[in-house]
């Protein structure tokens, strides 16, 4: 007996909880588990725990920060989830736990869950309110626009522009769409335009700001549905005009903005009315206002009829023409102030286009001038420092574009 006991080897709790862990990481090293979240709760470093449970046993669990921040959604309690990740033992406590890695909620996918969160959130907060989204300018003098400089959008929107309406202002802050970083650089790009119009004189200032892309997946548009970019709209003193390219599904930006826009072209054309339709309209009215005074000098001289045959009922003959004299000369007072009127208001219209039209970015470029920008990072080059050997820039001109590879500079 003895020697069987000295034989016999005796383990310590350490031993005994590494052994089982050992044990519990080899057999469930990789699985996904389906339950009920229930009992969450945070620690100071970011770390989340909470159970996973279903109608006969209970499973604790650990998200780590590093996981914790590719979460999409928030994790609330009776959330049904698919859980991925590590079986382990926790040794100071000798209790086994499921290591979170990847959470996808049951029934419903993590993007679609994380963004009915965010607008339900937003809409509490009064963000898609009605009451405060602002009138979009009739005619805008300048137009701020917010989207990537590679993308199809901006050439449809600067196309609708030139052909609509060449003469109004275009100011271009260019920002990623997609991708890791755009939600930062769009909400970005609309403060930065905002604060520019704090530094110009009212008759210089954005009227109204397009943001937008062209269409996508939910991926793809997925940075306009970040709660930075909602508050960058929501924020903004200008009033904005959300162009995201897909017209089957809004995203929170469109649900902001103060108009909707199905796509980045529809934008274009809802700011911007045609030239040709302002002019026949003008034409309508000084029509409509020749007629409305040869109305009215002709009620003048119908009324002045009617008096003068009761006054020569009367044989007043000299007091009657000295009416008739009198409104003679205030018919032809009125034709030829009205006349005037009508050509000064004219002239005023065609300075004003003039001008818009010697301020149009597009309008420079027909005159011979080019813009000449540095690919891929899509900046203006203003200095021929900026350029070394062997970089490749893109010229536009008003007509196309030079892809060219720089090979000498002075």
């Amino acid at each position: 007996m003895p020697n069987e006991a000295k034989a016999q080897h005796i383990y310590t709790v350490s031993e005994v909880t590494q052994d089982i862990k050992l044990i519990l990481e080899n057999t469930f090293a990789e699985i996904w588990v389906e339950g009920e979240i229930s009992g969450i709760s945070r620690i100071p470093t970011g770390t989340i725990f909470f159970n996973l449970k279903d109608n006969l046993s209970l499973l604790k669990c650990v998200v780590f920060p590093s996981y914790v921040s590719a979460l999409k959604f928030e994790l609330k309690d009776g959330l049904k989830a698919v859980i991925f990740g590590r079986i382990s033992v926790y040794e100071k406590q000798g209790s086994y736990q499921l290591y979170a890695q990847k959470i996808e909620p049951r029934g419903i996918g993590s993007l679609q869950l994380a963004l009915e969160q965010l607008k339900t959130k937003l809409e509490k907060e009064g963000l898609f309110s009605p009451q405060r989204k602002r009138a979009i300018p009739y005619l805008p003098s300048c137009i701020g626009i917010v989207t990537s400089l590679q993308g199809a959008a901006i050439r449809d929107i600067l196309k609708v522009l030139d052909r609509r309406f060449k003469d109004i202002r275009v100011i271009i802050n260019p920002a990623r769409v997609q991708g890791e970083g755009a939600k930062e650089e769009i909400a970005q790009a609309i403060l930065d335009l905002n604060r520019l119009n704090e530094e110009k004189s009212f008759a210089e200032k954005i009227e109204v700001m397009i943001v937008g892309r062209g269409g996508g997946s939910i991926e793809d548009l997925w940075a306009f549905n970040e709660e930075a970019v909602a508050r960058a709209i929501y924020n903004s003193k200008i009033p904005v005009v959300s162009a995201v390219g897909h017209e089957r599904d809004w995203t929170v930006a469109d649900l902001v903005a103060d108009l909707r826009a199905a796509t980045p072209s529809v934008a274009a054309e809802l700011v911007a009315p045609k030239k040709e339709d302002l002019q026949a309209r003008l034409e309508e009215l000084k029509s409509g206002i020749n007629q409305a005074f040869l109305d009215f000098a002709q009620g003048l001289w119908d009324s002045l009829d009617e008096m003068a045959h009761r006054l020569t009922l009367r044989n007043p003959v000299q007091v009657l023409q000295q009416y008739l004299d009198k409104a003679g000369d205030l018919v032809k007072q009125i034709n030829l102030r009205m006349s005037h009127l009508i050509k000064l208001r004219e002239s005023e219209f065609l300075k004003s286009a003039q001008n818009l039209s010697s301020l149009s970015p597009l309008n420079i470029l027909s005159r011979g001038y080019s813009i000449t920008f540095k690919t891929p990072e899509g900046i203006i080059v203003k200095d021929a420092k900026s350029l070394k050997n062997g970089d490749t820039i893109k010229t536009r001109l008003h007509k196309g574009e030079i892809i060219s590879q720089v090979t000498e500079v002075n």
